[in-house]
């Protein structure tokens, strides 16, 4: 069982990138934060930026949890594409590919929301393994 996990993950690393293709250029760049991280706690996130048109609009972020000891602050950065209005980004995201550890040992997630929305992140705190709630991440811009 555990070998069929290990490769449908791989599986979803290499099918993922054709929802947001390499020379793809992305819509928009999206940036979150959150502070004081406890062994074996996640947290919700809070918040973070949105990018879009040259414009930065402030979002909430529930349902993004992160594995990681002693941590104080996490962050995350990433490129959001198939945004076609503001409107479009607010919703439920699900992964559609799974968390790979990059460079320096900070982690990568892809997911997409019910308008066709792809956000790829990749924390910029080392050790960190980002991962999506049981419901997914709701991200949604503030008004």
């Amino acid at each position: 069982m555990r070998r069929l996990v290990c490769a449908l993950g791989i599986a979803a690393l290499c099918l993922a990138p054709g929802l947001a293709g390499a020379k793809e250029k992305p819509d928009a760049t999206i940036k979150l934060s959150a502070g004081s991280v406890a062994a074996g706690i996640g947290v919700s996130w809070g918040g973070g930026t949105l990018v879009y048109k040259g414009k930065s609009h402030h979002i909430s972020v529930t349902g993004l949890d992160v594995g990681s000891v002693g941590a104080n602050k996490i962050t995350a950065t990433g490129t959001v594409y198939h945004l076609k209005s503001l409107a479009d980004f607010d919703g439920n995201f699900a992964a559609v590919e799974a968390g790979a550890t990059v460079g320096g040992g900070g982690g990568a997630l892809a997911m997409q929301n019910q308008n066709g929305v792809v956000v790829h992140l990749v924390s910029t705190t080392q050790g960190v393994k980002l991962t999506l709630g049981a419901g997914g991440v709701k991200m949604e811009v503030k008004k």
